[in-house]
């Protein structure tokens, strides 16, 4: 039997610096959702929190439309399909990804949805974080932007979060040494045990400019997650033709970012800094994908989750990506369900 109402969480204000808790309103709507010709109706069993949904909310086109006020929160996510209209290409049951949005159900044309069978070795979540376009990021980021070669110095700001915590493996993976830099001990002591990664960095120590200096004599890829002073103080450690990998700046997504002072190195030293967006890559997911789930199969990707339970709390969970609050991969469970597949873990 279907819910007598239906939860949706709606972008009610565009916030200024941080977001606030009038940036959203909950709105719950009585469940009259059908299918019609070519399009399924889900279940959400997972959001995807990530730090590009503050620019989003911005008034400006980016690489996407802004959010517009009462739009449904922008999201990626997992979803179960539980009615499949006539013509469409899913079936009941079947696992899919797709931009939902933050909503218990929704009805989408099934062109809109990818069906996903998971690859031995990882599991449903994967699909949002290793196997998703978060690991597609650090993927491609490293390999077609950064141009890692083994023997190579690799640094990774936001190391803990989601892509930076795959980028460290990654660049294990292809044979590097890996520096991290973190926002607490915590997160650097899981960088170095759990992820094997050379040298952690605290950018919140007191000494840690000086700490940085001593642990990269040089770089020669720089991956990018936060921007700002970070990215400056990487500036001055640039190797002849390193490469830095603009991935994202977290840290100046609530603010007005500063100026670069060290722009000169890059001139010295024949570096490049170049930016892309993962989607940029669509056409080569394939391949990036089997590489990713060879590597999940064979253990040498690690990761962990931070789950939220419940959709009320999404609004109060998305800050933690800017507060530096979550370690690896954040999501929002609204509810697991069972599935036809009995090899889809949930």
């Amino acid at each position: 039997m279907p819910p007598a109402t239906y939860k949706r969480i709606l972008f009610n204000e565009r916030p200024e610096g941080d977001i606030t808790s009038t940036t959203f309103r909950t709105e719950v709507s009585p469940f009259d959702l059908k299918p019609g010709e070519g399009e399924v109706l889900v279940q959400v069993i997972y959001l995807s929190l990530d730090a590009a949904m503050r620019a989003w909310m911005r008034p400006v086109k980016t690489y996407m439309e802004p959010l517009q006020i009462g739009e449904v929160m922008r999201s990626g996510g997992l979803a179960v399909v539980v009615e499949a209209g006539k013509g469409s290409k899913l079936a009941e049951g079947d696992l899919v990804t797709g931009s939902v949005g933050w909503r218990e159900y929704g009805v989408f044309r099934s062109t809109e949805l990818r069906k996903l069978q998971t690859p031995p070795g990882a599991e449903t979540l994967d699909w949002l974080g290793a196997l998703g376009t978060t690991g597609l990021t650090a993927y491609f980021g490293l390999t077609d932007i950064g141009k890692l070669k083994a023997g190579e110095t690799l640094v990774v700001s936001g190391a803990a979060g989601a892509t930076g915590s795959l980028a460290c493996q990654m660049g294990k993976i292809l044979g590097a040494r890996v520096v991290a830099i973190a926002g607490s001990a915590d997160k650097c002591a899981w960088l170095e045990s759990e992820l094997g990664v050379d040298k952690a960095l605290n950018y919140k120590s007191p000494n840690f400019k000086q700490q940085f200096k001593d642990a990269v004599p040089h770089l020669d890829v720089y991956f990018d997650n936060v921007g700002g002073e970070i990215l400056d103080l990487a500036l001055t450690r640039l190797n002849m033709y390193a490469r830095v990998v603009m991935c994202g700046a977290i840290s100046e997504y609530n603010a007005r970012p500063k100026g670069l002072q060290n722009y000169q190195n890059i001139i010295t030293q024949r570096a490049q800094l170049r930016g892309f967006i993962i989607f940029d890559y669509t056409k080569q997911y394939p391949e990036g994908l089997a590489i990713i789930a060879k590597w999940l199969a064979e253990g040498k990707i690690k990761r962990k989750f931070h789950v939220v339970e419940g959709i009320e709390n999404a609004p109060e969970a998305l800050p933690l990506l800017y507060s530096g609050g979550n370690t690896g991969k954040l999501y929002v469970r609204l509810m697991v369900v069972k599935v036809a597949d009995p090899k889809v873990k949930l």
